[in-house]
């Protein structure tokens, strides 16, 4: 394997510590300049493709939202050849579009994030950089995925608004709604950092949002189990690894 065959690199969020119907798999317990990331990166061959997989939390679900090291793990993943990111995010619904087992791929973002690395220009001495952020995602890559889940039959939601919290407390109704009147249609804790940090290293970026359950306030009153979340988790990403290796050919 050379550096720079890696099709795909795709980060797991929460339910999704590996990638369905990987073969041949290669571990890589790796170092960045930014620390270490919060696991080992796993490269095989998907569909004939070489795609490495990186779970964001650990593959036992041991590092938090608000710790996880991203800076380290999009270095690590680029380190090693990649150029495209594929990030799955399992977040809660907001909107009507936007129920439990829907994957969608939005084309927004707002940051609610507060006390986390958030830039390459921490350091003393560090490049000051000011990249262009207004459309958060790769509008090339977004149109890719969306063609690699039409020519696989995977129902997938155009589009959207991510609204990235703190956590690992799920939200109050309160902010539930503050986040629709603000646009939101997804909540999740991890879309940023990751998003801006991506594009600071100059990788393609796009985020793949799996919705485990509706939003404090939204669809239904009933508590949010982590059994529910799972299953619906689960159940959302049958298709991603059809469109995962899709997406690797395109």
């Amino acid at each position: 394997m050379t550096q720079h065959d890696i099709a795909l690199a795709v980060i797991g969020g929460t339910g999704v510590y590996r990638l369905a119907d990987l073969q041949d798999v290669e571990t890589r317990d790796l170092d960045t300049r930014f620390g270490k990331p919060s696991g080992p990166v796993r490269i095989g061959t998907l569909h004939g493709q070489r795609v490495a997989f990186l779970a964001r939390h650990g593959e036992g679900h041991s590092v938090p939202p608000h710790q996880v090291n991203y800076r380290a793990n999009l270095q690590a993943l680029k380190d090693i050849g990649a150029t495209r990111v594929l990030a799955l995010n399992t977040v809660g619904g907001i909107t009507e579009r936007f129920g439990p087992r829907v994957l969608a791929c939005p084309d927004q973002l707002i940051d609610y994030t507060w006390g986390r690395i958030s830039t390459l220009c921490e350091e003393p001495g560090s490049d000051v950089l000011h990249v262009d952020f207004g459309d958060p995602y790769t509008h090339l890559l977004r149109q890719r995925i969306l063609a690699a889940a039409a020519s696989t039959g995977v129902a997938l939601v155009d589009g959207g608004c991510y609204g990235a919290t703190q956590g690992p407390r799920l939200e109050t109704k309160a902010e539930i709604r503050r986040m629709l009147r603000d646009g939101c249609d997804l909540v999740g804790m991890t879309g940023m950092p990751e998003a801006g940090l991506a594009r600071e290293l100059g990788l393609d970026y796009a985020c793949l949002a799996i919705v485990a359950n509706w939003a404090a306030g939204c669809g239904t009153d009933e508590e949010i189990t982590m059994e529910e979340v799972l299953a619906n988790v689960a159940a959302a990403s049958a298709g991603i690894p059809a469109l995962v290796g899709a997406l690797a050919r395109g």
